[in-house]
């Protein structure tokens, strides 16, 4: 008898862990559906990886004017909800550069919004989208960010 009151007692524990671990306690249908989350809180965006462009241009004030245009884009991009991540690789072997993630559904959106960088249309970065499935709640990251950084980059 003690035996069985035990594997019931074991069973019912293990019961409510799994059962907990399945529970959520946080969730905001409001703040998912303003995000577009889906039932895992997760939603399609489109990664950009940027890359070292085709263009050969040696005219240091071109590459300048075209890389302070790529930045001041970054900017407007991301004032208007479309540039949710972006940021620098190290120097590596591959020719990357950095990425994007940008609030698009679709890889033609993506096309339109990267079509806007002034460094990309001058060929001095190229790019490559990849359909991405990320937390819907990763535009809000920005609103920290802006706390905790000294100088903006942007």
């Amino acid at each position: 008898m003690k035996k069985g009151i035990q594997t019931l007692f074991l069973f019912l524990m293990c019961a409510s862990v799994l059962k907990a671990q399945n529970t959520v306690t946080d969730y905001n249908k409001n703040l998912a559906d303003s995000l577009g989350a889906d039932d895992y809180g997760m939603r399609m965006y489109v990664m950009a990886i940027l890359k070292t462009g085709p263009s050969k241009k040696t005219d240091r004030a071109l590459i300048d004017s075209a890389f302070n245009g790529h930045m001041s884009n970054m900017g407007i991009l991301e004032k208007a909800g479309k540039l949710i991540v972006a940021g620098p690789f190290g120097k590596n072997e591959m020719g990357y550069r950095g990425i994007f993630i940008l609030n698009a559904a679709t890889v033609e959106e993506a096309k339109k919004i990267v079509a806007t960088d002034p460094a990309i249309k001058a060929q001095l970065l190229d790019v490559d989208l990849i359909p991405w499935y990320g937390s819907a709640a990763l535009p809000k990251y920005l609103d920290f960010h802006k706390q905790i950084e000294k100088t903006p980059v942007l």
